[in-house]
């Protein structure tokens, strides 16, 4: 069996969380396997490694957390992305129906008249935040309804909604600082289920006539409350986010998005292909194995590192250039395989109306200050993009 190399540095320290490619790099010249002492986990930096365990989910399982430390995983038991198997498949199926492409293309049409209303207010005001004022605009325009969370409980939750997230990391300082906020969301969500003050018509709706039904557990639907809403926010605002970045620092790919705007299903693919919304979530191998030579015990954590993935130099050429005639669409961005992304399909409809909205109006992207990248454990974005909309 293949000797495991090891990487030192800590690749969720606040530096690596906002530069991360260098780290991502030197693990994938090390090899398809990686240790990483301060985590006590195996990495999986490469492309085609990442791939097959996320295929291989009898293997790797999910259902003990995805998590970096027990207290998340713990927290976060009755998710579907905490399940394997029949129990996975029967959360998902509780919604799947309304995240096909069939039912999103019913409220299409929505999202294209919110998105356009989003680049026109942010025309009207000239410099505006990109992430506040476009890029976390529009799914929250979409998002709370079609999940079903109250009008009424809708403050803050995209910070909830992060703080959920960043506390599937290890337990460093940001997982800490992350905690009252995702035991916050847990409170509102369950006070939520308890009283029923669900939208009509919604996920969280279907979510308890199933209970209500003997489907699942009273006690599973507020977890379920929590996978809903959290990923369909924040994997979006990150797309459409680091859509306007790129843009902005790449002219001459929004010159050819705007002069062909045929390429925007790729263009999207791309956007998440070159910054992952996720950087990685971990599995637990069931029982011995191996990966690519390398001796996994039973019991073992290993990191499918996406964001890492989408940059190999072995699956794609030029992996550090941003070209959206580049064909992404087996990127892993959304991820693979039982586990992959249930939203990816509304949040792909989201980025591509606002890409089209945005062509329609706009000239050109320009940044105005030096943006900052928002720390959190699990979530590639950023937390200030300041950029004006030069119109058309």
């Amino acid at each position: 069996m293949r000797t495991v190399p090891v990487y030192q540095a800590d690749i969720y320290s606040t530096g690596a969380i906002v530069d991360p490619y260098p780290h991502y790099g030197r693990l994938r010249r090390l090899g398809p396997v990686v240790w990483l002492p301060r985590q006590r986990v195996y990495a999986i930096p490469r492309y085609a490694e990442c791939k097959s365990v996320l295929r291989d989910d009898g293997t790797f399982i999910s259902g003990n957390g995805v998590a970096l430390n027990l207290l998340a995983n713990r927290l976060s038991r009755g998710t579907t992305l905490n399940s394997d198997g029949a129990e996975h498949d029967q959360r998902r199926k509780l919604v799947a129906h309304r995240l096909l492409p069939r039912a999103l293309r019913a409220i299409s049409d929505n999202v294209d008249q919110q998105a356009a209303r989003v680049v026109e207010a942010a025309l009207r005001r000239g410099e505006v935040d990109g992430v506040e004022d476009i890029a976390s605009a529009l799914p929250l325009a979409v998002v709370p309804d079609l999940v079903g969370w109250p009008a009424s409980r809708r403050d803050n939750l995209i910070s909830l909604a992060g703080a959920t997230f960043d506390v599937l990391g290890p337990l460093n300082k940001q997982a800490l600082k992350a905690i009252p906020g995702s035991l916050q969301m847990l409170r509102f969500a369950r006070s939520i289920v308890r009283r029923g003050e669900v939208v009509e018509d919604s996920m969280a709706h279907d979510v308890l006539v199933a209970a209500d039904a003997g489907t699942i557990s009273r006690a599973e639907c507020t977890a379920l409350m929590i996978d809903y809403v959290g990923p369909s926010l924040d994997t979006t605002i990150s797309a459409i986010a680091n859509a306007l970045h790129l843009f902005a620092t790449h002219p001459a790919q929004w010159d050819i998005l705007k002069n062909d705007p045929e390429l925007i299903p790729n263009a999207v693919n791309e956007i998440v292909r070159h910054e992952s919304p996720l950087r990685a979530f971990s599995r637990r191998a069931r029982h011995d194995t191996e990966i690519a030579g390398t001796a996994i015990p039973a019991g073992a954590r290993v990191l499918v590192i996406y964001a890492s993935a989408n940059r190999d130099e072995r699956e794609w050429e030029n992996p550090d250039t941003f070209d959206i005639r580049r064909d992404a669409t087996r990127q892993l961005g959304f991820g693979h395989g039982a586990h992959a992304c249930a939203g990816q399909s509304l949040a792909r409809l989201e980025t591509q109306a606002m890409l089209r909205a945005l062509i329609e109006r706009v000239d050109r992207i320009e940044l105005t200050a030096q943006p900052a990248w928002a720390i959190n454990n699990i979530i590639r974005r950023h937390e200030r993009l300041p950029l004006k909309l030069i119109p058309a």
